[in-house]
Formats: C-alpha cells, sequence, structure tokens
C-alpha cells in the first residue's frame, strides 16, 4: 500500500488515503474511486428553444407569456434577462427577471439573446 494521499475528485479534499489496490478513499465526503481510471464526468448541454446552447451569465429572451403564480400578470414575450445561471432539474435557469425577483425558467421558453 502506498502512503501517497491524492486529491479527491469529488469534494477536492486533499486527505484522500489509500484503500487498497489502486483504490482511494475520501475521509470527508466517503467517495472511493481509481486515480488510473477516467473519472471525467460530461455536463449535461442545457440548450434554449432554437438548440442553442446555454452557459452560466448569459443573457436570454423569453420568447412566450409565462404566467407567474402569485403575480397580477405574466412575463411578456420579449423580455430580457440577464446573467443567468443554470442549474439541474425541470426549471434549469435561475435568474432575476426586472418587475418579478428571483425565479427559475424552462430553457424550452427562451432563446439565447
Amino acid at each position: 500500500m502506498s502512503d501517497e494521499m491524492k486529491p479527491c475528485p469529488n469534494c477536492d479534499s486533499p486527505y484522500g488515503y489509500a484503500l487498497g489496490n489502486e483504490i482511494y478513499a475520501c475521509p470527508e465526503c466517503y467517495h472511493e474511486w481509481n486515480p488510473n481510471e477516467n473519472t471525467e464526468v460530461e455536463t449535461p448541454k442545457i440548450l434554449d428553444a432554437n438548440g442553442n446552447q446555454l452557459n452560466d451569465g448569459d443573457s436570454v429572451i423569453v420568447i412566450k407569456d409565462l404566467p407567474v403564480k402569485g403575480a397580477s400578470k405574466p412575463i411578456k414575450a420579449g423580455t430580457k434577462v440577464k446573467n443567468i445561471r443554470l442549474t439541474d432539474g425541470d426549471h434549469n435557469i435561475d435568474c432575476k427577471v426586472d418587475g418579478f425577483g428571483s425565479m427559475g425558467l424552462k430553457s424550452a421558453f427562451v432563446r439565447r439573446a
């Protein structure tokens, strides 16, 4: 067994230790990995209504009127939303819409500006 410590690919803890042959474990998040295997995980691409890939910090334009629960008026088509943040889940865009505040949007109802 090696006394060498390797950083955890899951939580970046520097205290990953050898468990056995080629297997390391993290004492902080309990993740186990083989440093000789390719552990890169491809993140899913989030696409707008036109099929363009969205990234954090992009600006988007709403393509149809979207009703907002608890608000008296919908978000109108053509509203520009700046500095989006991509998340996992059904509503995969977190943003602040002028006049409405923070909310989640579905990428199917926006296009890249």
